[in-house]
């Protein structure tokens, strides 16, 4: 949205107001336009910048080495060894000393006929991918809303100093004439000091309005990892409603589909798997193994120095714990607590996803009702700045009527501006708070922006 500043045709000084409005928007408008972007541009921009972002990825391709590092323990195993001495043989059975060296080479493969745990650990590893994957969804619903919000307070920090600078250009006006009527004798030297007061009170504003604008684009700079990046405007003032306009569906999806739920049920998923990986663990395992071994070292027959063998083998091996201190039985209590405690955070993930996808639904309505309110207050704002005026200039106002209606007709258009780019941000919230918000919400908001 493209504020646009309104004053009354009855005042022959308005046209001044205009002139010095329209000024400050082109010089702004001017001086961003080549380094103007999107909303999509700087969204893609944040993918490839974000720490956080960047760090849920890296999660995930750990986990996905960790799941693939699982399955190794239910396939075979091969193994290759050497070993070669040099000797220093000292006997007082010999009037010489000897010297000797020996080698020996294996060649070894198991396999696990029945490992129970092993296979348990394969399914933890793919519930802790799930749980990478919708960790790294939430940095991505994250890492939307944080651009998005970055992106409105920027353009809301525009639209205030761009009222703020209005407003100045009017309080000028009134101050000169004020001037004027006093020096005419048509007013009293209170209307002078009151619209310089007011005047000096609206440059520390706008000095206020030019460091928060500053600010903002600072913040939104590091966040896409650019300089000097500046959004799109809104191209037109209507607003979406969110689809469907019911809390409760709302709250079904984010029970069913958001990522911390989803992860807590994986995290829930794991730990079951862990007490039966635990019961497991008293039970017996058994193995396929084969083994080939040769082996050079002295002879004791002379005249033969060396002797050389080759051993191979294959079988299978058979373990079963009988006793291990109590420690298997306890290991079982640890995993059933900790089953407990999972169970209790994914119930606790979904009461708080619940409560924030109400809360984000209903503040998106409140939104919209608040937008609708400001925009008949700033209607009646202008008729009231317009009534002001003329009763200003046939002597039934004085001049602090006129300027407090400038006040707030101004502080009304920025609320207003503020207000419209809030329930573009809280319709992203409301989709992040149900776990559905995706790349894809973008394109909607994107295509109400316009390049400067």
């Amino acid at each position: 949205m493209q504020p646009i500043v309104r004053t009354p045709s009855v005042n022959p000084r308005a046209k001044l107001g205009r002139r010095l409005s329209a000024a400050a928007l082109l010089v702004l408008g001017v001086a961003t336009t080549a380094q103007a972007q999107s909303l999509q541009a700087l969204l893609e921009a944040a993918r490839a910048y974000d720490a956080a972002y960047l760090a849920a990825k890296a999660q995930l391709d750990a986990n996905r080495a960790k799941a693939e590092q699982a399955k190794s323990r239910v396939l075979p195993t091969v193994g290759l060894s050497a070993e070669a001495f040099v000797n220093r043989r000292d006997s007082s059975l010999n009037t010489l000393d000897d010297s000797f060296n020996n080698q020996t080479v294996k060649l070894g493969a198991s396999h696990p006929l029945y490992r129970p745990g092993n296979h348990i650990e394969v399914e933890q590893a793919q519930r802790a991918l799930q749980a990478a994957e919708a960790q790294l969804q939430a940095a991505e619903q994250d890492l939307i809303v944080r651009v998005a919000q970055a992106y409105f307070d920027v353009l809301a920090a525009e639209d205030t100093l761009t009222f703020v600078r209005a407003q100045k250009a009017a309080v000028e006006q009134q101050l000169a004439a004020a001037k004027r009527n006093f020096e005419v004798g048509t007013a009293t030297i209170t209307d002078t000091r009151e619209a310089q007061a007011r005047y000096d009170l609206v440059l520390a504003q706008e000095i206020a309005a030019d460091n928060d604008l500053r600010v903002k684009k600072l913040a939104l700079d590091q966040l896409v990892g650019q300089s000097n990046t500046q959004p799109w405007r809104l191209r037109d003032d209507t607003l979406p409603t969110p689809t469907p306009d019911d809390v409760q569906a709302w709250v079904q999806r984010a029970v069913a589909e958001h990522p911390a739920v989803r992860a807590a049920q994986a995290q829930l998923d794991i730990a079951k798997l862990d007490v039966r990986k635990a019961q497991a663990a008293k039970g017996p395992t058994l193995d396929a193994v084969a083994q080939w071994q040769w082996n050079r070292a002295p002879s004791n027959n002379p005249p033969f120095p060396y002797l050389r063998n080759q051993v191979a083998s294959i079988g299978v091996q058979f373990n079963l714990p009988l006793y291990t201190g109590g420690a298997l039985d306890n290991r079982i209590a640890e995993t059933v607590a900790l089953e407990d405690k999972a169970r209790n955070d994914l119930e606790a993930a979904t009461r708080n996803v619940s409560q924030a996808t109400r809360a984000a639904f209903f503040g998106v309505q409140s939104g919209l009702g608040q937008v609708r309110a400001l925009q008949a207050a700033e209607a009646s704002s202008q008729l009231a700045l317009e009534a002001n005026q003329v009763g200003y200039q046939v002597g039934v106002r004085i001049n602090i009527d006129v300027l407090n209606a400038q006040s707030q007709l101004y502080q009304t258009k920025a609320q207003l501006a503020k207000a419209r780019y809030d329930v573009l941000v809280g319709q992203l919230k409301l989709r992040q708070a149900a776990g559905v918000l995706g790349a894809d919400d973008v394109k909607p908001i994107n295509e109400r922006l316009q390049p400067r």
